[in-house]
């Protein structure tokens, strides 16, 4: 069976995550019906400060603008498989957490939650504080998937891109895709 999956990338610091995100779905292109894209409004300007070209768009998944609707992942009937926001800013989970649906990616992750499918949000930021914590409390109690951006060392990761992975290729696990990725003790 092939799987429909949603990205949300957020301005949140961490765009590589979202880049290696992308990267391996090209690669597991065989096990994907269809990939969906939104960008928060100041994503595109975080991907270029952190990444230098920008080329969000060389990739052969759909960019919906974050504030249409009528994007299939948007409803509940269009049965997406996975909703996954990389990196997910605080300000996004908040509003997740709250049940605020006012852009694209905050209605994606609500039609998981309520539709019983997988919402798997990749928060890089560092430290949490009181809200946060709750906001992930809230979001997990609903059924979502909290996986945050902290890279394992123990594969010796050896560039930024294969330490980025490490958490990539969790979160592509917990989208119930299968992956060749260091596994500990194989």
């Amino acid at each position: 069976m092939k799987l429909k999956i949603a990205i949300g990338i957020t301005g949140a610091s961490g765009a590589i995550y979202a880049k290696v995100l992308l990267d391996k779905l090209v690669h597991l292109h065989d096990q994907l019906e269809e990939v969906g894209i939104v960008l928060s409004s100041n994503a595109p300007d975080v991907w270029s400060y952190e990444l230098g070209d920008g080329l969000i768009d060389k990739y052969p998944f759909k960019i919906y603008d974050r504030k249409d609707f009528f994007a299939p992942f948007a409803s509940g009937s269009a049965r997406y498989d996975a909703v996954i926001i990389c990196p997910c800013s605080m300000g996004t989970m908040g509003r997740i957490s709250a049940g605020i649906s006012d852009d694209l990616i905050t209605r994606a992750a609500d039609v998981a939650l309520k539709e019983r499918r997988k919402l798997i949000l990749v928060p890089r930021d560092t430290p949490y504080n009181l809200i946060h914590l709750r906001n992930m409390t809230a979001i997990t109690e609903a059924g979502g998937i909290i996986c945050p951006a902290s890279p394992s060392f123990y594969s010796k990761p050896a560039d930024f891109e294969s330490l980025a992975a490490t958490v990539i290729d969790r979160v592509l696990d917990l989208a119930g895709l299968h992956l060749k990725t260091f596994r500990w003790s194989e």
